[in-house]
């Protein structure tokens, strides 16, 4: 039975330390272009710019990513394509956490992807 405890106990210790760090949610314009600014956008296979402007650039596996972007409400409101096929218009929670950041569907009720800011 001790080792037991010992296991809960070592599983709450670490789940208590990553609580610490939680993304946080961006909420403005201001602090999301300051994240983005003069960075790309990574993960496997993924490289994108998004510009202050509202340019959206890249590349994602062997086909060209373009669109745009708002902020709207609180949300990063993007039309995107992907190869030259339209992935369509959503608006997308924005989270951040050192040099990270998610972006998740439907004002944050979808599916979520993170990148490394580089």
């Amino acid at each position: 039975m001790r080792p037991f405890f010992v296991v809960v106990s070592v599983a709450a210790a670490l789940c208590a330390t990553s609580a610490v760090a939680e993304f946080a949610k961006v909420n403005s314009q201001d602090q999301f272009v300051s994240l983005i600014e003069g960075k790309e956008l990574r993960r496997p296979f993924v490289r994108l710019e998004v510009s202050p402007q509202g340019d959206i650039s890249g590349m994602g596996a062997v086909w060209a990513v373009s669109g745009n972007w708002t902020w709207r409400e609180g949300f990063f409101c993007r039309e995107l394509f992907w190869g030259g096929d339209p992935l369509g218009y959503n608006c997308q929670q924005v989270d951040t956490k050192d040099n990270r950041i998610r972006f998740t569907s439907d004002r944050g009720a979808g599916d979520s992807a993170e990148f490394r800011l580089r």
